[in-house]
């Protein structure tokens, strides 16, 4: 898989960090829009992980010995996101730590995929969908457009619609849905 060659560095620094904790963990966001979908210029990388409370100083040592540079804590205890630069490439780099529920599903469904010698985790093209619908932005739109026009014969778009409308439910949203038909329908 072809990713720009900081950002495969970065991925391979990550791997071992999280190889060294036995901690599990998926990469998303816009890299992984670059793999299912479209190539788009990003250089930032996003991964969501399982931290414990009591990994997290073996984690942040982990991350440290990598090239990893803390950026700061608050943001966890805000948002429950780490972030990162790491120190060699300048490669920006948020970690979302997992919850339960949704990122646990996608932990289970996330896909090892080859980048550069490494095997990443990466959320399902399935996933993918979901969390950029959510989120929203022209820019997730696009990339929920690439990953369609890419991969639209083998997605499971049943198990999509369904998530999506799971979650229109939890959010007392109805707009999840019929976002992903349109992105089908324009390919169509």
């Amino acid at each position: 898989m072809s990713v720009e060659r900081p950002v495969a560095e970065v991925l391979a620094a990550i791997a071992t960090a999280m190889r060294r904790n036995g901690l599990r963990w998926y990469l998303f966001g816009a890299q992984a829009a670059i793999i299912w979908g479209r190539p788009r210029f990003s250089v930032d990388v996003d991964i969501t992980a399982v931290i414990g409370r009591s990994d997290l100083d073996a984690f942040l040592a982990a991350m440290e010995t990598q090239g990893f540079l803390l950026l700061t804590r608050k943001f966890l205890a805000d948002r429950r996101v780490l972030p990162f630069v790491h120190s060699k490439s300048n490669v920006p780099l948020d970690v979302v730590v997992a919850g339960p529920g949704l990122e646990e599903q996608f932990l289970d469904r996330a896909i090892g995929v080859d980048i550069s010698g490494t095997v990443i985790p990466v959320i399902s093209p399935e996933d993918l969908i979901v969390t950029k619908i959510i989120a929203g932005r022209p820019k997730d739109i696009e990339d929920v457009r690439g990953v369609l026009q890419e991969r639209l014969d083998s997605l499971d778009l049943e198990r999509v619609r369904s998530l999506l409308h799971l979650i229109e439910q939890a959010l007392s949203q109805s707009d999840l849905v019929s976002t992903l038909e349109r992105q089908i329908e324009r390919l169509r």
